[in-house]
Parts: structure tokens; sequence; C-alpha cells
């Protein structure tokens, strides 16, 4: 809500807007899915994947997914990265820690080029698509991601505000 000082109007301070909350709870929302899948993928907790084939069971987090990949126009180079331990390490610490900044509302610039990569190799990876010529569910996230750090969206219901005063996010603004 604007604020009148005679015929002056200023803008509400950041992070009162109710677009400002729904912004935080979209990156809450996001951030809880790449957590999640890394939980998952790591536990093997039955969701997408079974005890048996968890990442501390011995498991590779990116096979099912990659050998699916076979047949796709780019079938030849996911599938050719399936399994190797340097792609399962990358997949997971990126799915940890996108989930966790976006979780807590700090290094929300990093998460968005890291997880907005992420899901735009994760879509060329599926093309042709079934449902959609080009759109699917990848690239409204990674539309989101980039939203997310335009609006400074960890400053809401997050640390992103104390995370900017820090001399290392001063020094290397990159890291906000």
């Amino acid at each position: 809500m604007a604020i009148t000082e005679g015929r002056r109007v200023t803008p509400a301070p950041t992070g009162t807007r109710p677009a400002d909350y729904a912004l935080a709870v979209a990156r809450i929302a996001i951030g809880w899915i790449f957590l999640w899948a890394f939980l998952d993928k790591t536990f093997g907790l039955g969701f997408a994947t079974p005890a048996e084939r968890a990442w501390i069971a011995g498991g590779s987090p990116t096979t099912g997914f990659l050998k699916g990949t076979g047949e796709n126009a780019l079938g030849g180079l996911f599938t050719g990265l399936a399994g190797q331990g340097w792609v399962d390490w990358l997949f997971m610490l990126g799915l940890l820690g996108i989930g966790a900044a976006l979780i807590l509302g700090a290094g929300i610039r990093v998460a968005a080029v890291a997880g907005t990569l992420m899901l735009l190799l994760m879509w060329a990876a599926e093309l042709p698509l079934d449902t959609n010529p080009f759109m699917d569910d990848h690239l409204v996230y990674a539309i989101v991601l980039i939203a997310l750090a335009l609006a400074d969206a960890g400053d809401t219901l997050g640390i992103g505000a104390w995370w900017g005063r820090t001399p290392l996010v001063r020094a290397l603004p990159a890291l906000k």
C-alpha cells in the first residue's frame, strides 16, 4: 500500500505488500521441491525413490531419469551421463544447495542461476515433449526462479535482508 505525503506518493516499504508474501511462499514451496528431491533420493523415502535405490544404499540419483531419455532428441547425450559419479554429486549438491538457499532466502541469485540451468537441462532431456510443443513445468519453474531473484524474494519470510548486509555479499553482490 502506498503512503501519501501531500501530493507525493511513496511506495510501501519492501516486504509489506501482499505480493512480497506471495513470492516468499512461492520461494519456499519451490525450495521444498528441490530439498525434498534431495532427501528422497538420498534416503529412499519411498516417494520417487524406493529405499533399495537410495543414494546412501549405493543407488544413482540420476540413472532413473536420464536412462529414460534414451529415445528423446538428446537422449544419447543424457543417457551417457546417467549414473556417472560426478553427475550424481553435481545433481545432488545442486538439489541441496538450491533447496536450502530458497527456503532460507539467502543466495537467491545463485540458486536462481543454478536452478534455472538444472531445470533447462531436465527440460532438454525430455524433448520432444509429449503434451506441448515447448512449454512444461521445468520452464515455468525456471521463470519463477528468475522472478524470485529479481524481486529479492528472500527478504520476506527469509534471511535475505540480513544476508545482503553481510560483508561477503556487499563485496560480491551476485551472492545475494
